[in-house]
């Protein structure tokens, strides 16, 4: 289909300074734990993006030397010509495709605790960190603040060396720049503190550098956090913000505004996850921006819808469309907007898995898109999937996130695919998960799947089909994928006992699990939730019982509640919801047992209540500490069980016991997807029917292939080659 007419301005090429993008689709810097140190990883991703029509793609937050080490945290560096050959690789992958590179210049003083480096950060002041326990920043005197300058633009030379043609001056989020401009942070008394213009000396100097260092080879950018949300504490944007912009452009220094809000230490009010935040959320602030910036402004806001994209450019509230999460989960978003495939964009559902697993030390994931990150080491891409060259028949069993998105790849693939579901609908427990508070943009990840089989020809879907082991060996199918889910525990299974909780059966009536809630079971006034699981689903039943009226104790033997959604960048609204809601929270607590009755009790104890002496050696039959035996005895009139998840095998179980009959019905071979080999997150059950379905006539498909290892090996070349 031809581009839709008020899509057009979106593909209206912009200049930014010396360089210009071919349309208005910008990946700003985003994490990926590649960094510098997997170049193939890197590169990669970056260019898949580029290949789907995205005009520039930046790196993450790029650290210029050793003072800005984020170890453990993988970031990108220019730190030495090694970097400079790393990310170059990034930089040629981009430009094969007609798009832009960009580099983030970032230093965040005392968030900065060079583990590996084991340098002291300089800083704004000699503030101790937020994040960084026990690292303190060095006060940096008016000939250090001069040397930290120069040290921006020897790393803006690198990168002009790797290719880049757009680099930051990053003033977001916690980097330094903006610690200077804050008034939080910057209690200096010398020529960088205290007047506005003093306060902004740092920032205005280092975009000088920048600017002589690169000349006309590279356009520069400032990203800038225009309101902290800190009140006058903070920048403001009718204060500081928009006097910053003005100070710049007066100065000529600036070729695009990179423009969010954020707290410093909060910064899911930039990448606010869905439960809280729609896409857009941030226009209130960033459209007053373009009324004083006479270069171009680039907003973000998990955009994904084309019509909000081209209203944002067709009202003046920004020029370009800036993304992170929605380039994640669609890279090829622009061309489908271009050709005119609206129906086939993957929209980010907001769930900020990306961000958790960047937080927790790993690869970032997406549960729309399995291929994220996977470009490079396993050879993926979105859009396109090897035909098999001897497809069959293949019976999938379970319509969940697995096992739709299992059959839609062997669909892509050419099988002959028939997923069975014994529900009336799809989307297995996102039927119920959708329905919580705040997670209703999560029914994306089976509308999206819903609409793509619906597509395949070769793809039959079938509702209210509850097969048994029999029906499924006499079906006619080549192989068999079983999907079936996990269901929660009924009995109290948990991490904590590892078997039924005393006194605990949800076939009673002061018991529930999630689905026996959402099915309609009875619940009464005042409703004990206990959480073993750590992430969204205690926290959504509290919430929905808080809405409902009920009087709510939320316990869990965490240290905090849902620890999970520390690192979704969840947590500190959740909190803030749970204490107006007024949930009464127990952590670093389990249950003893349960006593169910007209007034059930609910027998709590601190998971610290042991002694804490050992013993002084070892003796048989007894434990090496004081067992604590105190006991709180909370009452209520229900229990919901979040407890454990238990997967639902007994439907392989029937048919691996009659192996024996496979051979004669045609079946070469019987598979577990998702929830139903082993419980895990979303984005990992949508990656595994996915990557089961690329690897179909593997000896195993079970077992996943080998991948790349992107890594040094002893006595071998260290540096790539290419």
């Amino acid at each position: 289909m031809p581009l839709d007419p008020k899509f057009a301005p979106l593909f209206e090429p912009i200049r930014i300074g010396p360089k210009t993008l071919k349309n208005r689709f910008y990946q700003v810097p985003h994490c990926t734990w590649a960094g510098s140190d997997r170049p193939g990883t890197q590169a990669g991703h970056r260019a898949v993006k580029a290949e789907g029509g995205w005009a520039a793609l930046c790196t993450e937050a790029c650290s210029i030397d050793p003072e800005s080490d984020a170890e453990p945290s993988t970031v990108a560096r220019l730190w030495d010509q090694g970097d400079v050959i790393n990310l170059r690789h990034m930089c040629d992958a981009v430009h094969e495709h007609g798009a832009l590179a960009g580099v983030e210049l970032w230093h965040c003083a005392q968030e900065s605790n060079g583990m590996e480096s084991r340098v002291a950060p300089s800083g704004v002041g000699p503030w101790p960190s937020e994040v960084a326990l026990q690292t303190y920043a060095h006060e940096a005197d008016s000939d250090e603040i001069r040397a930290l300058i120069e040290r921006y633009a020897e790393a803006a030379k690198r990168a002009r060396d790797a290719g880049f043609d757009i680099v930051y001056a990053y003033g977001s989020h916690r980097a330094l720049p903006v610690q200077f401009l804050s008034p939080r942070f910057n209690r200096r008394t010398d020529e960088y503190g205290g007047s506005f213009e003093n306060r902004a000396r740092f920032w205005i100097e280092t975009l000088a550098a920048l600017k002589a260092a690169v000349g006309e080879s590279c356009a520069i950018v400032a990203r800038i956090s225009i309101d902290q949300l800190l009140g006058p504490e903070g920048i403001e944007i009718f204060e500081d913000g928009f006097r910053f912009v003005e100070y710049a452009e007066a100065e000529g220094l600036v070729d695009l505004w990179d423009v969010n809000i954020t707290k410093i230490m909060e910064w899911a009010e930039d990448a606010g996850p869905s439960r809280f935040y729609k896409a857009n959320h941030q226009a209130p602030w960033v459209k007053h921006v373009k009324t004083v910036a006479k270069q171009p402004v680039l907003c973000v806001g998990r955009l994904t819808s084309p019509d909000d994209m081209a209203a944002i450019v067709a009202s003046g509230q920004a020029d370009i469309i800036g993304a992170a999460r929605p380039s994640i989960a669609d890279p090829f978003l622009p061309k489908k907007i271009e050709e005119g495939r609206l129906a086939e964009i993957r929209e980010c559902i907001g769930c900020n898995v990306c961000i958790s697993r960047w937080e927790r030390g790993s690869l970032m994931v997406c549960t729309q898109n399995a291929t994220a990150n996977e470009e490079y080491r396993r050879g993926w891409h979105p859009e396109r999937f090897a035909k098999a060259a001897d497809p069959g028949g293949v019976l999938v069993v379970g319509a969940g996130p697995a096992g739709m998105e299992c059959a839609r790849v062997l669909g892509e693939r050419g099988y002959e695919v028939h997923l069975c579901e014994a529900a009336g609908e799809l989307g297995g427990h996102m039927r119920d998960v959708m329905r919580y508070p705040g997670l209703a943009e999560w029914g994306r990840v089976t509308s999206y799947r819903e609409a793509r089989l619906a597509a395949l020809e070769n793809v039959e879907v079938h509702t209210g089909a509850s097969l048994d082991a029999g029906e499924i060996l006499r079906y006619g199918a080549d192989k068999v994928v079983l999907a079936v889910g996990a269901q929660w525990a009924s009995d109290g299974f948990s991490v904590n006992t590892l078997g039924p909780l005393p006194g605990v059966d949800a076939s009673l009536p002061q018991i529930c699990t999630p689905e026996q809630v959402m099915a309609g079971k009875a619940v009464g006034a005042r409703v004990a939730i206990l959480d073993g699981d750590g992430y969204f689903t205690g926290i959504a039943m509290a919430e929905l019982m808080a809405d409902r009226g009920r009087e709510v104790s939320l316990i869990t033997q965490f240290e905090a509640l849902a620890p999970m959604t520390e690192y979704t960048l969840e947590k500190p609204n959740l909190q803030r919801m749970l204490r107006e809601k007024g949930v009464r929270q127990y952590t670093a607590h389990w249950a003893e047992a349960v006593e169910p009755g007209n007034v059930t009790k609910v027998a709590l104890h601190s998971i610290w209540r042991d002694g804490y002496q050992r013993a002084a050696g070892p003796e048989s039959g007894t434990a090496p500490r004081r067992v604590g035996s105190d006991v709180e005895r909370l009452e209520c009139d229900t229990v919901i069980l979040v407890t454990g998840r238990v997967a639902k095998r007994e439907l392989y179980d029937a048919l691996k016991a009659r192996r024996d009959e496979w051979s004669g019905q045609g079946i070469q071979g019987v598979y577990q997807i998702g929830d139903c080999y082993a419980p895990r997150m979303l984005a990992d059950v949508v990656f595994d029917g996915h990557r089961l379905a690329r690897e179909f006539e593997s000896a195993n498909p079970q077992r996943p292939l080998p991948y790349i290892r992107e890594r040094t090996i002893w006595g071998q070349q260290t540096m790539p080659t290419e």
